[in-house]
């Protein structure tokens, strides 16, 4: 599993990686190898805290998003997001190439915070929640309940809020308004994904029409 884990955690930043630099027509872009490399080392920290604590939440975080048991509106849901973070990502490529955003430094310090916050928040619902995995499907086999405390005693879909905050922040932290202006497109994205994912829950879960 923790080799699994360091293979896909070094695939899926070299493309992250190669997307940007390639766009950006250079490597000197400072603020994209800190995003990369701190990226790398939360993933790769937390991925193992993870498997240790809990190797069957990780063993689904591993599995491709794509998946036979995934509705077919989270299939095409999931690829239009993940064709759409590749875009977000060239798109910040092209406004350092171009110099269409002038981002001070301080803000990017700023975006960085906001990056942390949202990955912290996002590595404590899966503290919580057993079941977070990647794509929207009821987990019978492993005996799925509904979870009520820690972020979910504050909000349904905490996951979602840390990745609102992981974009906004990523964008930042690399100099881009585009980027950050390209946000609200994740966030309609997520919304109706969470649509999705209550219809799933509240068919499939029981208990959870309570919670909700």
């Amino acid at each position: 599993m923790i080799a699994k884990l360091v293979l896909q955690t070094f695939v899926w930043f070299g493309v992250m990686g190669a997307l940007m630099f390639g766009s950006a027509g250079t490597l000197h872009w400072a603020a994209a190898w800190v995003y990369i490399v701190v990226m790398v080392g939360l993933s790769l920290t937390m991925g193992v805290a993870l498997a240790r604590r809990d190797p069957g939440l990780m063993n689904e975080r591993l599995r491709l998003p794509i998946q036979k048991t995934q509705s077919a509106a989270d299939k095409i849901l999931l690829s239009i997001l993940l064709l759409g973070i590749f875009g977000w990502l060239a798109l910040m490529g092209l406004d350092v190439r171009f110099g269409w955003s002038a981002v001070p430094v301080w803000v990017q310090a700023i975006g960085a915070l906001v990056l942390l916050v949202g990955i912290w928040i996002c590595y404590l619902t899966m503290l919580e929640n057993s079941f977070a995995a990647p794509v929207v499907k009821i987990q019978d086999e492993r005996g799925q309940r509904v979870i009520t405390t820690g972020p979910y005693s504050y909000v349904r879909h905490p996951m979602y809020a840390g990745a609102i905050l992981y974009f906004a922040g990523t964008a930042l932290l690399l100099g881009s308004w585009w980027g950050l202006a390209s946000v609200l497109v994740f966030i309609v994205l997520l919304a109706i994904r969470t649509f999705i994912e209550e219809k799933a829950l509240r068919a499939g879960l029981r208990g959870y029409d309570d919670y909700a």
